[in-house]
Protein backbone atom coordinates (compact mmCIF):
# COMPACT_ATOMS: atom_id res chain seq x y z
CA UNK A 1 0.00 0.00 0.00
CA UNK A 2 3.09 2.77 1.02
CA UNK A 3 4.68 1.52 -2.72
CA UNK A 4 1.41 2.38 -4.87
CA UNK A 5 1.34 5.86 -3.05
CA UNK A 6 4.65 6.22 -3.64
CA UNK A 7 4.11 5.43 -6.82
CA UNK A 8 1.32 7.69 -7.25
CA UNK A 9 2.76 10.90 -5.81
CA UNK A 10 5.58 10.73 -8.21
CA UNK A 11 3.36 10.33 -11.08
CA UNK A 12 1.61 14.03 -9.73
CA UNK A 13 4.91 15.48 -9.10
CA UNK A 14 5.48 14.89 -12.39
CA UNK A 15 2.64 17.21 -13.53
CA UNK A 16 3.58 19.67 -10.98
CA UNK A 17 0.36 18.19 -8.51
CA UNK A 18 0.26 17.11 -5.16
CA UNK A 19 -1.96 15.24 -2.90
CA UNK A 20 -4.42 16.53 -0.43
CA UNK A 21 -3.54 14.88 2.98
CA UNK A 22 -7.19 16.73 4.37
CA UNK A 23 -9.54 14.00 2.71
CA UNK A 24 -7.15 11.10 3.33
CA UNK A 25 -9.78 8.49 5.08
CA UNK A 26 -13.17 10.77 5.20
CA UNK A 27 -14.45 8.56 2.40
CA UNK A 28 -14.18 5.53 4.71
CA UNK A 29 -15.26 6.82 7.84
CA UNK A 30 -18.00 4.31 9.41
CA UNK A 31 -21.26 4.64 10.38
CA UNK A 32 -22.47 6.75 7.11
CA UNK A 33 -23.82 9.78 9.43
CA UNK A 34 -20.11 10.45 11.21
CA UNK A 35 -18.41 9.89 7.26
CA UNK A 36 -20.72 12.61 6.20
CA UNK A 37 -19.30 14.90 9.19
CA UNK A 38 -15.87 14.13 8.59
CA UNK A 39 -16.28 14.87 4.96
CA UNK A 40 -17.40 18.73 6.04
CA UNK A 41 -15.04 19.14 8.52
CA UNK A 42 -11.77 18.33 6.13
CA UNK A 43 -13.58 20.63 3.72
CA UNK A 44 -13.68 23.05 6.16
CA UNK A 45 -9.88 22.64 7.37
CA UNK A 46 -8.65 21.93 3.50
CA UNK A 47 -10.51 25.37 2.38
CA UNK A 48 -8.46 27.35 5.39
CA UNK A 49 -5.20 26.20 3.60
CA UNK A 50 -6.51 26.72 -0.44
CA UNK A 51 -7.61 29.96 -0.13
CA UNK A 52 -3.96 31.31 1.28
CA UNK A 53 -2.11 29.43 -1.79
CA UNK A 54 -2.62 31.95 -4.02
CA UNK A 55 -5.15 32.20 -7.20
CA UNK A 56 -4.97 31.03 -10.89
CA UNK A 57 -3.83 33.14 -13.86
CA UNK A 58 -7.00 33.27 -15.50
CA UNK A 59 -10.22 31.44 -16.48
CA UNK A 60 -12.65 31.35 -18.83
CA UNK A 61 -16.21 29.46 -19.54
CA UNK A 62 -17.72 29.17 -22.92
CA UNK A 63 -20.99 27.05 -23.71
CA UNK A 64 -21.00 24.47 -26.37
CA UNK A 65 -23.89 22.66 -26.68
CA UNK A 66 -27.92 22.67 -24.80
CA UNK A 67 -28.77 18.79 -24.60
CA UNK A 68 -32.19 17.27 -23.36
CA UNK A 69 -32.52 15.56 -19.87
CA UNK A 70 -35.17 14.25 -18.39
CA UNK A 71 -36.66 16.08 -15.42
CA UNK A 72 -37.33 12.96 -12.95
CA UNK A 73 -33.00 13.14 -12.85
CA UNK A 74 -32.24 16.60 -12.82
CA UNK A 75 -34.16 17.26 -8.99
CA UNK A 76 -34.32 13.49 -7.89
CA UNK A 77 -37.67 13.36 -8.86
CA UNK A 78 -39.09 16.54 -6.84
CA UNK A 79 -41.14 18.51 -9.18
CA UNK A 80 -44.33 17.87 -7.93
CA UNK A 81 -46.36 19.25 -11.26
CA UNK A 82 -47.14 18.46 -14.83
CA UNK A 83 -43.96 19.73 -16.47
CA UNK A 84 -42.33 18.88 -19.91
CA UNK A 85 -40.32 15.85 -19.71
CA UNK A 86 -37.12 16.82 -21.12
CA UNK A 87 -35.59 20.02 -20.14
CA UNK A 88 -32.45 21.40 -21.84
CA UNK A 89 -28.90 21.42 -19.92
CA UNK A 90 -26.04 23.34 -21.52
CA UNK A 91 -22.59 21.75 -21.53
CA UNK A 92 -19.69 24.43 -20.66
CA UNK A 93 -16.29 24.42 -21.44
CA UNK A 94 -13.73 26.08 -18.91
CA UNK A 95 -9.87 27.10 -19.44
CA UNK A 96 -8.45 27.55 -16.79
CA UNK A 97 -4.30 28.73 -16.63
CA UNK A 98 -2.32 28.49 -13.24
CA UNK A 99 1.22 27.74 -12.23
CA UNK A 100 2.08 24.50 -10.92
CA UNK A 101 3.71 23.55 -8.08
CA UNK A 102 6.81 23.18 -9.89
CA UNK A 103 6.52 26.89 -10.85
CA UNK A 104 5.54 25.92 -14.37
CA UNK A 105 2.40 27.97 -16.13
CA UNK A 106 -0.33 25.51 -17.24
CA UNK A 107 -3.51 25.44 -19.22
CA UNK A 108 -6.09 22.76 -18.34
CA UNK A 109 -9.44 22.70 -20.35
CA UNK A 110 -12.51 21.48 -18.13
CA UNK A 111 -15.31 19.57 -20.05
CA UNK A 112 -14.21 19.82 -23.89
CA UNK A 113 -17.72 18.30 -24.54
CA UNK A 114 -17.57 16.94 -28.57
CA UNK A 115 -21.27 16.69 -29.09
CA UNK A 116 -20.83 13.90 -32.02
CA UNK A 117 -19.41 11.70 -29.89
CA UNK A 118 -21.92 12.20 -26.77
CA UNK A 119 -24.53 11.29 -29.13
CA UNK A 120 -23.37 7.87 -29.37
CA UNK A 121 -23.84 6.98 -25.71
CA UNK A 122 -26.61 4.38 -25.63
CA UNK A 123 -29.00 6.87 -23.36
CA UNK A 124 -28.95 9.44 -26.28
CA UNK A 125 -28.92 6.94 -29.01
CA UNK A 126 -32.32 5.93 -27.43
CA UNK A 127 -33.46 9.16 -26.93
CA UNK A 128 -33.02 9.98 -30.85
CA UNK A 129 -34.96 6.81 -31.47
CA UNK A 130 -37.95 7.94 -29.59
CA UNK A 131 -37.61 11.26 -30.57
CA UNK A 132 -37.74 10.36 -34.42
CA UNK A 133 -41.05 8.20 -33.65
CA UNK A 134 -43.26 10.75 -31.99
CA UNK A 135 -45.12 12.85 -33.90
CA UNK A 136 -44.00 16.41 -34.14
CA UNK A 137 -40.89 15.00 -32.87
CA UNK A 138 -38.01 17.46 -34.75
CA UNK A 139 -39.98 20.16 -33.14
CA UNK A 140 -39.34 18.27 -29.67
CA UNK A 141 -35.24 18.53 -30.85
CA UNK A 142 -35.49 22.07 -31.88
CA UNK A 143 -36.84 22.77 -28.32
CA UNK A 144 -34.44 20.71 -26.42
CA UNK A 145 -31.22 20.83 -28.47
CA UNK A 146 -28.81 23.64 -29.69
CA UNK A 147 -25.08 23.88 -30.58
CA UNK A 148 -22.94 26.84 -29.85
CA UNK A 149 -19.28 25.64 -30.26
CA UNK A 150 -17.04 23.05 -31.06
CA UNK A 151 -14.12 22.83 -28.24
CA UNK A 152 -11.66 23.43 -30.68
CA UNK A 153 -13.21 26.61 -32.35
CA UNK A 154 -13.71 27.71 -28.33
CA UNK A 155 -9.92 27.21 -28.44
CA UNK A 156 -9.20 29.76 -31.76
CA UNK A 157 -11.88 32.00 -30.05
CA UNK A 158 -9.54 32.42 -26.98
CA UNK A 159 -6.39 32.67 -29.08
CA UNK A 160 -5.01 29.50 -28.19
CA UNK A 161 -3.41 26.61 -30.06
CA UNK A 162 -4.07 22.96 -29.44
CA UNK A 163 -0.31 23.42 -28.34
CA UNK A 164 -0.89 25.43 -25.90
CA UNK A 165 -2.76 23.00 -23.92
CA UNK A 166 -1.47 20.75 -21.25
CA UNK A 167 -4.26 19.10 -19.71
CA UNK A 168 -8.05 17.64 -20.32
CA UNK A 169 -10.42 16.66 -17.83
CA UNK A 170 -14.01 16.02 -17.30
CA UNK A 171 -15.85 15.70 -14.06
CA UNK A 172 -16.73 12.61 -14.89
CA UNK A 173 -17.34 10.32 -18.47
CA UNK A 174 -20.55 10.04 -18.87
CA UNK A 175 -21.51 10.32 -22.36
CA UNK A 176 -18.40 11.38 -23.47
CA UNK A 177 -15.97 9.62 -26.45
CA UNK A 178 -11.99 9.77 -25.44
CA UNK A 179 -11.22 9.12 -28.67
CA UNK A 180 -12.58 12.61 -30.02
CA UNK A 181 -10.77 14.29 -27.22
CA UNK A 182 -7.34 12.36 -27.54
CA UNK A 183 -6.97 10.77 -30.92
CA UNK A 184 -7.43 7.41 -32.12
CA UNK A 185 -5.19 5.19 -33.97
CA UNK A 186 -8.07 2.96 -35.17
CA UNK A 187 -10.75 4.22 -37.62
CA UNK A 188 -13.97 5.27 -36.29
CA UNK A 189 -17.37 4.18 -37.85
CA UNK A 190 -18.16 6.78 -40.13
CA UNK A 191 -14.83 8.48 -40.19
CA UNK A 192 -12.19 8.04 -42.99
CA UNK A 193 -8.67 7.68 -40.93
CA UNK A 194 -7.27 7.52 -37.50
CA UNK A 195 -8.59 10.73 -35.45
CA UNK A 196 -6.29 13.47 -34.77
CA UNK A 197 -6.05 14.43 -31.28
CA UNK A 198 -7.86 18.03 -31.01
CA UNK A 199 -5.79 19.47 -28.08
CA UNK A 200 -2.10 17.84 -29.32
CA UNK A 201 -0.45 16.17 -26.47
CA UNK A 202 -2.19 17.02 -23.87
CA UNK A 203 -3.13 14.43 -21.39
CA UNK A 204 -6.24 13.56 -20.00
CA UNK A 205 -6.37 13.57 -15.98
CA UNK A 206 -8.91 11.21 -14.55
CA UNK A 207 -9.60 9.34 -11.51
CA UNK A 208 -8.38 6.23 -12.02
CA UNK A 209 -12.23 4.90 -10.64
CA UNK A 210 -13.27 6.38 -13.57
CA UNK A 211 -11.44 4.77 -15.97
CA UNK A 212 -11.57 1.68 -14.61
CA UNK A 213 -15.54 2.23 -14.73
CA UNK A 214 -15.14 2.43 -19.13
CA UNK A 215 -12.82 -0.23 -19.03
CA UNK A 216 -14.97 -2.36 -17.71
CA UNK A 217 -19.18 -0.98 -17.45
CA UNK A 218 -21.29 -3.00 -15.16
CA UNK A 219 -24.97 -3.04 -17.02
CA UNK A 220 -26.68 -0.95 -14.52
CA UNK A 221 -23.94 1.81 -15.70
CA UNK A 222 -23.81 1.28 -19.48
CA UNK A 223 -26.54 2.95 -20.72
CA UNK A 224 -24.49 6.33 -19.59
CA UNK A 225 -21.15 5.77 -21.30
CA UNK A 226 -19.67 5.57 -24.69
CA UNK A 227 -18.63 1.96 -26.27
CA UNK A 228 -15.67 1.67 -27.39
CA UNK A 229 -14.70 5.08 -26.31
CA UNK A 230 -11.75 3.82 -25.40
CA UNK A 231 -10.52 2.38 -28.64
CA UNK A 232 -7.14 3.09 -30.18
CA UNK A 233 -6.49 5.60 -27.57
CA UNK A 234 -2.53 5.25 -26.45
CA UNK A 235 -2.72 4.57 -22.58
CA UNK A 236 0.31 7.38 -21.73
CA UNK A 237 -2.31 9.85 -23.05
CA UNK A 238 -3.88 9.63 -19.68
CA UNK A 239 -2.50 10.50 -16.21
CA UNK A 240 -4.55 8.66 -13.29
CA UNK A 241 -5.07 10.16 -9.85
CA UNK A 242 -6.58 8.46 -6.31
CA UNK A 243 -8.30 10.69 -4.09
CA UNK A 244 -8.18 14.49 -3.80
CA UNK A 245 -5.50 16.84 -5.83
CA UNK A 246 -4.26 20.26 -6.20
CA UNK A 247 -3.01 20.98 -9.22
CA UNK A 248 -1.06 24.14 -8.68
CA UNK A 249 -1.96 27.80 -7.26
CA UNK A 250 -5.70 27.92 -6.84
CA UNK A 251 -6.68 24.72 -8.35
CA UNK A 252 -7.75 21.67 -7.13
CA UNK A 253 -9.82 18.40 -7.69
CA UNK A 254 -11.83 17.24 -5.47
CA UNK A 255 -13.15 13.36 -5.68
CA UNK A 256 -16.52 14.11 -5.25
CA UNK A 257 -18.10 9.80 -5.58
CA UNK A 258 -21.75 9.03 -5.69
CA UNK A 259 -23.31 9.96 -9.46
CA UNK A 260 -20.06 8.37 -10.41
CA UNK A 261 -17.33 6.30 -8.57
CA UNK A 262 -14.48 8.20 -9.85
CA UNK A 263 -16.90 11.68 -10.25
CA UNK A 264 -14.38 14.85 -9.41
CA UNK A 265 -14.82 18.21 -8.97
CA UNK A 266 -13.15 21.33 -10.08
CA UNK A 267 -11.95 23.82 -7.33
CA UNK A 268 -10.45 27.26 -8.37
CA UNK A 269 -9.54 30.32 -6.18
CA UNK A 270 -10.45 33.85 -7.82
CA UNK A 271 -10.11 37.13 -6.97
CA UNK A 272 -13.62 36.88 -5.96
CA UNK A 273 -12.90 33.64 -4.19
CA UNK A 274 -13.30 30.19 -4.23
CA UNK A 275 -15.65 28.02 -7.41
CA UNK A 276 -16.55 24.73 -7.82
CA UNK A 277 -17.74 23.32 -11.35
CA UNK A 278 -19.13 19.63 -10.92
CA UNK A 279 -22.94 18.06 -12.27
CA UNK A 280 -23.70 16.47 -8.72
CA UNK A 281 -26.22 19.64 -9.90
CA UNK A 282 -27.46 21.15 -12.89
CA UNK A 283 -28.79 24.16 -11.12
CA UNK A 284 -28.04 25.97 -8.34
CA UNK A 285 -31.73 24.80 -7.08
CA UNK A 286 -29.23 21.15 -6.39
CA UNK A 287 -27.28 23.00 -4.37
CA UNK A 288 -29.53 24.80 -2.33
CA UNK A 289 -32.66 23.53 -2.44
CA UNK A 290 -33.96 26.09 0.38
CA UNK A 291 -33.58 28.70 -1.82
CA UNK A 292 -35.41 27.35 -5.06
CA UNK A 293 -38.69 28.26 -6.94
CA UNK A 294 -38.66 25.26 -8.96
CA UNK A 295 -41.89 23.47 -7.26
CA UNK A 296 -41.17 20.63 -5.81
CA UNK A 297 -37.38 21.40 -4.47
CA UNK A 298 -37.88 23.39 -1.57
CA UNK A 299 -40.40 21.06 -0.26
CA UNK A 300 -38.18 17.94 -1.04
CA UNK A 301 -35.62 19.41 1.78
CA UNK A 302 -38.24 20.18 4.28
CA UNK A 303 -40.26 17.24 4.03
CA UNK A 304 -36.29 14.70 4.30
CA UNK A 305 -34.56 17.35 5.97
CA UNK A 306 -31.82 17.45 3.11
CA UNK A 307 -29.51 20.06 2.24
CA UNK A 308 -29.17 19.24 -1.11
CA UNK A 309 -31.46 17.54 -4.10
CA UNK A 310 -29.00 15.46 -6.46
CA UNK A 311 -29.18 15.09 -10.00
CA UNK A 312 -30.00 11.56 -9.82
CA UNK A 313 -29.53 9.83 -12.67
CA UNK A 314 -27.43 7.15 -11.75
CA UNK A 315 -27.68 4.53 -8.89
CA UNK A 316 -23.81 4.23 -7.25
CA UNK A 317 -24.03 5.65 -4.30
CA UNK A 318 -26.54 8.53 -3.12
CA UNK A 319 -25.54 8.71 0.04
CA UNK A 320 -21.66 9.49 -1.02
CA UNK A 321 -23.27 11.96 -3.51
CA UNK A 322 -24.85 14.00 -0.68
CA UNK A 323 -21.49 13.91 1.05
CA UNK A 324 -20.16 15.15 -1.71
CA UNK A 325 -22.27 17.69 -2.49
CA UNK A 326 -22.09 18.90 1.01
CA UNK A 327 -17.93 18.89 0.15
CA UNK A 328 -18.39 20.97 -2.68
CA UNK A 329 -21.14 23.45 -0.90
CA UNK A 330 -18.39 23.61 2.06
CA UNK A 331 -15.77 24.74 -0.62
CA UNK A 332 -17.61 27.50 -2.65
CA UNK A 333 -17.82 30.93 -1.45
CA UNK A 334 -20.97 33.41 -1.41
CA UNK A 335 -21.68 34.96 -5.12
CA UNK A 336 -20.68 38.15 -4.80
CA UNK A 337 -23.85 39.81 -6.69
CA UNK A 338 -26.05 38.00 -4.14
CA UNK A 339 -24.76 36.70 -1.18
CA UNK A 340 -27.22 34.30 -0.74
CA UNK A 341 -26.10 32.37 -3.58
CA UNK A 342 -22.79 30.13 -3.82
CA UNK A 343 -20.31 30.21 -6.24
CA UNK A 344 -21.29 26.91 -7.40
CA UNK A 345 -21.26 26.98 -11.69
CA UNK A 346 -22.66 23.47 -12.98
CA UNK A 347 -20.25 22.03 -15.64
CA UNK A 348 -24.07 21.43 -17.34
CA UNK A 349 -26.20 23.99 -16.17
CA UNK A 350 -30.18 23.65 -16.52
CA UNK A 351 -30.64 26.63 -19.13
CA UNK A 352 -32.85 29.70 -18.37
CA UNK A 353 -35.92 29.26 -20.87
CA UNK A 354 -39.36 30.02 -20.52
CA UNK A 355 -40.67 27.44 -22.40
CA UNK A 356 -39.47 24.96 -19.61
CA UNK A 357 -41.59 26.93 -16.74
CA UNK A 358 -41.72 26.16 -14.32
CA UNK A 359 -38.34 23.90 -14.70
CA UNK A 360 -36.13 27.11 -15.00
CA UNK A 361 -33.46 27.59 -12.36
CA UNK A 362 -33.87 30.15 -9.77
CA UNK A 363 -30.61 31.83 -10.10
CA UNK A 364 -27.90 31.62 -13.21
CA UNK A 365 -23.82 32.25 -12.90
CA UNK A 366 -24.34 32.49 -16.53
CA UNK A 367 -20.37 31.63 -16.80
CA UNK A 368 -17.02 32.80 -15.41
CA UNK A 369 -14.63 34.81 -16.55
CA UNK A 370 -11.49 36.05 -14.54
CA UNK A 371 -7.99 37.32 -15.73
CA UNK A 372 -7.28 37.13 -19.33
CA UNK A 373 -6.36 33.87 -21.29
CA UNK A 374 -2.52 33.79 -22.55
CA UNK A 375 -1.37 31.85 -25.47
CA UNK A 376 2.20 30.47 -25.43
CA UNK A 377 2.87 29.84 -22.13
CA UNK A 378 4.17 26.11 -22.78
Amino acid sequence: MVKQAGRSDAKLSEIGARPIPEFDGVHEVWPRGERLTAVRRAAEAYKKRFTTQGQVRAIKSVDIAAAPYPVKYAFHDAVSVPALPLISMINRMIVVQYDDWNGTPRTLVFEPTVPDGSAEAPFYRNLRTLIDRIPGGNLVEKLVLSYYNEPGDVLAQLGLEPGDIDFCTFDHLHVQDPRMILGSSEVIAGETGPRRALFGDAKMLVHSRELATLQSLHPMQWAWYVDGGLGGVAPEKFVTFDGDIELGQGIALLWTPGHTDGNHSLVVNTPDGVWVSSENGISLDNWQPELSRIPGVRKYHEKFGREICPNANTLEDSLDQYDSMIKEKTLADPCKADPRWLQILPSSELAPRKRQWPVVPTYVHGGIEYGEIAAGLR
